[in-house]
């Protein structure tokens, strides 16, 4: 039976948070959504205004969403960011920490619900702690920091025999690099990293660099920087023959052979129950920072077949889906 790895509870529950500001008939609530790449299109930013929809809060009714996005150049963020405070929204919205840095440069007062996808809030100064964030700022934090380690875990069980790994990271995982790194020298596996430092991202240099240093495997860290390279990155592993370990399952969808991490569409609407909470009234700085309760594991078995890598039977039972 597959099943699913219960991670760490949720710290939510149930929030009894007087609602001074409780939502008002017929008042228009102004969102402002700074991004760095990926598309209002992806699944989990649907599931995010969906589920604002479910909450009462419609975009083109009572919601008015002012969404920015860098489109991959991470030096644009600071001058989208000041964009949107000249908007006087009610509230920001954003998932990569880069994103969040260049709201903070121009208010610390209006409140911020964040999806931590690929940095942790509290190790980064962000927020006080996940339980009592203080400040302006609330949301989920994904684990990515934690992750890592756990994907060479599985990495080694699934290729018993690796010794050597390319890594794909950027400025935007500089914190899952370490983990990374940690786990890796314990694991005795040794770490071929491209590390890309300004945009346009060359992914075939990096190839290039992983057949230079002999890898033999692939894990590409989480950064929203990657999103637009969803197809092209898991096609080049395939072409250098590189098995591949990803942080969510839509790069197993796209082609990579492993996924493993939380589900982005579960945390992107449990995000929006807290812009529903804030926008009630809630202050952000008194609701926890969430956490994802579970993991999923996804395999590509087409891909497995397609590197000729015999997927063993426990990670087959483990995993909460198999595409084939």
């Amino acid at each position: 039976m597959r099943q699913r790895r219960h991670l760490l509870l949720s710290l939510a529950g149930a929030l009894t948070w007087p609602c001074a500001l409780a939502q008002q008939p017929g008042r228009n609530y102004r969102l402002g959504w700074l991004g760095t790449t990926a598309p209002r299109g992806e699944p989990y930013n649907i599931a995010f205004v969906q589920r604002l929809a479910e909450l009462g809060f419609v975009e083109g009714r009572n919601l008015t969403i002012e969404y920015r996005s860098a489109q991959g150049q991470a030096e644009r963020l600071p001058e989208l960011g000041n964009e949107l405070l000249q908007l006087n929204c009610d509230l920001f919205f954003c998932g990569n920490e880069l994103s969040l840095r260049a709201l903070k440069l121009g208010s610390r007062t209006t409140p911020i619900v964040i999806v931590a996808s690929d940095w942790d809030p509290v190790a980064n100064g962000h927020v006080a702690s996940l339980a009592r964030p203080g400040g302006n700022i609330t949301g989920v934090s994904m684990l990515q920091t934690e992750l890592p380690a756990k994907r060479l875990q599985v990495l080694k069980e699934l290729l018993p025999t690796v010794r050597r790994v390319g890594v794909l990271a950027d400025v935007a995982s500089t914190a899952s690099l370490k983990v990374t790194q940690t786990a890796a020298a314990q694991l005795g596996i040794e770490l071929v990293v491209h590390e890309f430092t300004r945009t346009p991202y060359d992914f075939e240099a990096a190839f290039a660099n992983f057949k230079r240093g002999k890898a033999e495997a692939l894990v590409a860290l989480g950064s929203g920087f990657f999103v637009p390279a969803r197809r092209l990155i898991p096609e080049l592993a395939l072409q250098h023959r590189l098995p591949s370990v990803f942080h969510q399952s839509q790069w197993a969808e796209s082609g990579g052979l492993l996924s493993y991490g939380p589900s982005f569409p579960a945390a992107y609407r449990r995000a929006a129950e807290l812009v529903a909470k804030v926008l009630n009234g809630a202050p952000p700085g008194e609701i926890p920072v969430e956490q994802p309760s579970a993991v999923e594991m996804v395999i590509n078995l087409k891909t497995a077949k397609a590197l000729g890598v015999a997927v063993p039977q426990s990670l087959r039972l483990r995993a909460d889906r198999l595409i084939a």
